[in-house]
């Protein structure tokens, strides 16, 4: 299973079910910006863009998958009220208002489209993303709270912590009863303090993730983001991740070649949370900082197979 949200998620999606045929997601559900934003406003719902998103990974490589992945993904572009919004979006929350349950809309869009896996949010309520951010006042050095995942996310300052609004959210069921039955659980890649960080910061989430019998992997970027890790090594990752979850423990660790600078410096970090290194090209071969589907399958392959 893989926990995360947004693109990082999808490209780790988009390679695991090329390994295994038992996959679930377990997405962010803090998002408040664009159509997801607007949707959350509106109707009271989960923004539903990052579960989107991976929905539409595990969509089939057959016509039917490809067509419907382009379907979820299709945006509306007028002057009117329906601009931006995403076709996926708004069937998503159709089904929740016809269903009642967001785990049972979720299904049953994953059973339309023919998904290759299960998508569940880590919670039933739409969360607040709040950041200690340095570096906004004049000082350079004063903490300053940021408010929302799109602020956090675009924030000029340094992320120093983040926390969840409220910040004893219940888990989803659902999402904990796979973690329980996991073989692997995969955290990252993704935007750090937003979409990986948070599923550590749900107590119930974090209780599973330390107690499941799974192997835990991490998977780490391909390049720092601008208003999140701006000048992050990639052992500044673990530090941040194991500063948010001091108790957790992993056990591998996946870092693209050309990103590690210095594997002394990493491997000390990955050790000090129980995990191996594994260093493999995993990036897209045109040079963007985007995982290579096929490439991070062949790394997944031979870690959990290993």
């Amino acid at each position: 299973m893989a926990l995360g949200g947004g693109h990082g998620l999808a490209a780790s999606l988009s390679a695991l079910r090329q390994v295994t045929s038992e996959l679930t997601a377990v997405v962010t559900v803090a998002d408040n910006g664009g159509s997801s934003g607007r949707l959350r406003d509106e109707l009271g719902v989960l923004p539903p863009g990052d579960l989107r998103e991976a929905l539409a990974a595990l969509c089939g490589d057959d016509d039917w998958g490809r067509t419907w992945a382009r379907v979820l993904q299709h945006r509306f572009r007028s002057a009117g009220e329906l601009h931006d919004h995403a076709v996926g979006n708004l069937l998503i929350v159709a089904l929740w208002e016809l269903l009642g349950e967001a785990v049972d809309g979720l299904d049953w869009v994953a059973r339309l489209l023919g998904a290759q896996g299960r998508v569940l949010p880590m919670s039933s309520l739409p969360l607040d993303i709040t950041a200690s951010v340095r570096g906004l006042d004049p000082d350079g050095k004063s903490l300053r709270e940021v408010r929302g995942q799109v602020q956090v996310a675009s924030t000029q300052g340094e992320v120093v912590a983040v926390s969840l609004d409220p910040a004893d959210p219940p888990a989803c069921p659902e999402a904990l009863a796979a973690i329980e039955r996991a073989d692997w659980v995969v955290l990252g890649p993704g935007s750090w303090f937003t979409s990986v960080i948070p599923h550590l910061l749900v107590p119930e989430l974090f209780a599973a993730l330390h107690q499941t019998p799974a192997q835990r992997l991490v998977v780490l970027n391909l390049a720092p983001q601008p208003g999140e890790t701006d000048g992050f090594a990639p052992a500044t990752h673990l530090q941040v991740l194991a500063a948010h979850a001091p108790q957790l423990r992993i056990d591998v660790v996946l870092a693209d070649a050309e990103q590690v600078d210095d594997i002394a410096a990493l491997e000390q970090m990955a050790a000090s949370l129980g995990a191996r290194v594994v260093v493999a090209d995993v990036a897209a071969r045109d040079g963007s900082p985007r995982h290579d589907p096929a490439r991070l399958a062949d790394a997944y392959l031979r870690i959990l197979g290993g």
